[in-house]
């Protein structure tokens, strides 16, 4: 072969090979709760060699429930699964700490995964099906290296903090956990002392972060008064009073883009009371007040643009969501009870809502609030669909006129204070080294 020839060859075996894999350098992403991913760089994995025949064995003795747990936990990204049962979860202790272990477990993973990516890419360890040819990959073959499992990783941060907030789950979310790990291995993805090593990574990270959130949450007991003045919310219980205090992940505080106080409702009012109900209109009440649609939303556009198969950007989409609606949900809180706005049942007890008000002030819109951050953040991960989920944040925000538990100044003010919030959200994120990624990827195909 000429030498002219060999050099292309080569070069086009390396362009190959690097266009292959998944995001060799993402290890370097900047973290949000430990120093660095390097920093928790795992030590050198053992030989493979003697884990090959195990690996052999389970494939020869597969059965119905081991090719139904692969086939499970084949779909999306390593916490797909995960994530969806915390969604389950976390509104049912939104009394206490259900919003922080939201944020927690996708952040969480993102640096755990981070972590990960670092050691994957310091060994460049092969996965079972390339290290021998007996072995058969069941489902897509990752392009990156096999230690540590990243299914794994995900399975031990979630464990721990599902664990850890819900401790009823402890027990199921430990099996829960063995068999993603036992699936990898099954399918001829990953190593036993893959997914050992990535469990337990998982788990250190998610204890970590555990303990460096430990005085996020407010924790005071609240006095119990209300304001007894006109104008003012005046329900019998107030729910979160405090939550507004909480420390933040991005934001310097809860109050950085508070709002200034609202209007008298009277125009606003008059508005809801002409309001001419349609069925479309209440379907999207319906729709917000009951579904995950943002939360939806993502895990579509993630397996519509096979970020799926990317396990780093995938992670980071799932923290920026979550973030948004940890540090959304406190800016909100602290306007809601710095001026207790009053709700429209309330403000004129001849109007009946379609739907039941929740029990806190209603200036600004939760809802609305926090559909502001996600249709943000959302442009920001997909920029080329900007106006759909710049319409889906009115429609969230619209939703709640509809269903005539807010005022439209309600839901205006609180669409901007989310896109607020979203805004110092990825401005931070900007620099985490991941934009640059593709910036010069993009670049290259030029």
């Amino acid at each position: 072969m000429k030498k002219s020839a060999f050099i292309l060859s080569t070069l086009f075996m390396l362009a190959f090979c690097l266009k292959a894999q998944v995001e060799p350098t993402a290890g370097n992403w900047t973290t949000w709760f430990i120093p660095s991913g390097k920093a928790y760089r795992l030590p050198p994995p053992p030989s493979y060699k003697d884990e090959i025949k195990g690996v052999i064995s389970q494939q020869q003795n597969l059965d119905s429930a081991t090719r139904q747990q692969i086939e499970y936990w084949n779909a999306g990204a390593p916490s797909y699964h995960w994530q969806h049962l915390m969604s389950d979860l976390w509104m049912t202790d939104a009394l206490n700490d259900g919003i922080l272990a939201n944020m927690l477990m996708s952040v969480a993973t993102y640096d755990a995964l981070i972590a990960a990516w670092d050691t994957k890419y310091a060994y460049n360890r092969p996965r079972p099906f390339a290290a021998s040819t007996k072995i058969h990959a069941h489902g897509l073959k990752p392009e990156s290296p096999s230690y540590p499992c990243e299914h794994a990783v995900a399975a031990g941060v979630a464990a721990t903090i599902i664990a850890h907030f819900f401790p009823a789950m402890a027990d199921s979310v430990q099996q829960m956990a063995e068999q993603a790990m036992a699936s990898r291995i099954a399918a001829g993805l990953a190593f036993p002392s893959d997914t050992r090593a990535g469990f337990e990574l998982g788990k250190r990270i998610a204890e970590i972060e555990i303990e460096h959130t430990k005085d996020f949450q407010y924790k005071a007991a609240w006095d119990g008064k209300i304001p007894d003045k006109p104008g003012l919310w005046n329900g019998k219980f107030a729910m979160l009073p405090y939550a507004g205090r909480n420390k933040t992940v991005v934001l310097d505080n809860g109050s950085q883009f508070r709002p200034g106080p609202p209007p008298d409702f009277a125009i606003d009012m008059a508005e809801l009371k002409n309001f001419k109900q349609t069925e479309r209109s209440m379907g999207n009440a319906l729709q917000f007040a009951t579904q995950s649609v943002f939360e939806d939303l993502l895990d579509k556009k993630i397996f519509e643009y096979n970020i799926h198969l990317n396990p780093p950007r995938a992670a980071r989409m799932y923290a920026l969501a979550a973030i948004g609606t940890y540090d959304g949900f406190v800016a909100c809180w602290d306007a809601k009870y710095t001026y207790w706005g009053i709700r429209p049942e309330q403000y004129d007890p001849t109007f009946q809502p379609l739907l039941k008000s929740p029990p806190f002030p209603g200036y600004p819109s939760g809802h609305a609030a926090i559909t502001g951050v996600m249709g943000e953040i959302y442009s920001y991960l997909f920029p080329s669909e900007r106006a759909l989920f710049e319409q889906k944040a009115k429609d969230g925000a619209e939703s709640r006129f509809q269903a005539g538990i807010h005022f439209r100044t309600d839901n205006d003010v609180a669409l901007e204070l989310g896109k607020k919030v979203a805004g110092a959200i990825i401005q931070k994120v900007k620099q985490d080294g991941a934009d640059q990624v593709i910036i010069s990827k993009a670049w290259k195909n030029k």
